[in-house]
């Protein structure tokens, strides 16, 4: 996928996320694939598990993205995180772009199991698409705290172009 043809937020998320070539990822909400070519690009032997519900966002995802699923880099499952059990010991990142999970409803046992696999010093990064103000506020609030009560420490990053939020949790 040309780098072109990646929307701007992803390209941002994936900048801060700041992926180093030996990092264990897990991606939350794969949608079309986008963030998880970037990611598998910057891995070296490092691995990056992709979950989605949809069971057509993860065959896009395979197919947009078959030199890293053919490499062994990449693995891309058809799960929800309330039901995985991450098959690795460790992971250092874990990042979701849009995905409501976060914000709408009770996820500490979601939370948990991330703190639970996050190695020492490993990082949730929460991202969202700043639309409107008050929503916003209303996802930055109900994600860190759900992060803090983890246990993780809480910091915001923000972007104005494009115009996106992201609650990072460092276990």
């Amino acid at each position: 996928m040309a780098i072109q043809t990646i929307p701007a937020r992803i390209r941002w998320a994936v900048d801060i996320l700041d992926v180093q070539p030996d990092d264990h990822v897990l991606e939350i909400g794969c949608g079309a694939g986008e963030a998880a070519g970037l990611v598998a690009s910057r891995l070296g032997k490092g691995k990056l598990m992709v979950i989605d519900r949809s069971e057509a966002a993860v065959d896009r995802t395979k197919r947009v993205n078959a030199e890293y699923v053919d490499s062994g880099r990449l693995t891309v499952r058809h799960i929800d995180l309330a039901t995985l059990r991450v098959p690795v010991k460790r992971l250092d990142k874990v990042f979701a772009v849009n995905v409501n999970l976060f914000w709408i409803r009770d996820c500490r046992e979601e939370v948990a199991l991330l703190h639970e696999k996050l190695t020492p010093g490993g990082t949730v990064h929460l991202f969202y698409e700043a639309t409107r103000l008050d929503e916003v506020r209303m996802m930055v609030e109900k994600s860190s705290h759900a992060l803090a009560e983890a246990g993780f420490r809480v910091s915001a990053v923000q972007s104005k172009r494009p115009a996106m939020v992201g609650i990072i949790g460092r276990k």
